[in-house]
């Protein structure tokens, strides 16, 4: 039989149990439910295997609660980044609106390139296309709702 695993005692096993039976977020509760487990002398592999863990992975979150203690088993993937700030001011918003109501100066349609040519030389930095594109998107979707709004008013 392989030998049991060995927990740095930040927690005891009733408080690991404890926090397993409290966790909120599912990825959290196996994390702590392995850590229980492996409180109550299972091997890695055996607490793995109830918990529905990859082993590799069970191996690094006691190697983590080991090392860093319960703060590690904290589920990071709920980090979000900041949603992206405005490159636009509400004014220069409201200039690209009317821009975009009229052909580009460059001809043709607007597409995401184009957008993102005018937002930079508005805000006098390089602006990548996909950013053009997503301004473009959004402001085509405001014109589609505010054209049902003013047919539904007729």
């Amino acid at each position: 039989m392989p030998p049991k695993a060995h927990l740095t005692p930040h927690l005891t096993a009733e408080e690991l149990k404890r926090l397993y039976r409290q966790a909120q977020d599912t990825t959290e509760a196996r994390r702590w439910h392995l850590l229980h487990l492996v409180a109550e002398q299972w091997t890695i592999k055996q607490a793995a295997h109830v918990v529905g863990l990859n082993y590799d992975y069970a191996k690094e979150i006691v190697r983590r609660y080991n090392r860093e203690g319960p703060t590690a088993i904290k589920n990071r993937s709920q980090k979000r980044p900041p949603s992206p700030r405005s490159l636009l001011t509400p004014e220069q918003q409201q200039e690209l609106w009317q821009a975009l109501k009229n052909p580009p100066a460059e001809g043709g349609d607007w597409s995401g390139p184009k957008v993102a040519r005018w937002i930079a030389a508005k805000i006098g930095r390089d602006v990548y296309p996909q950013r053009g594109w997503d301004y473009l998107k959004r402001f085509r979707a405001e014109a589609e709702i505010s054209q049902k709004e003013q047919e539904g008013k007729k």
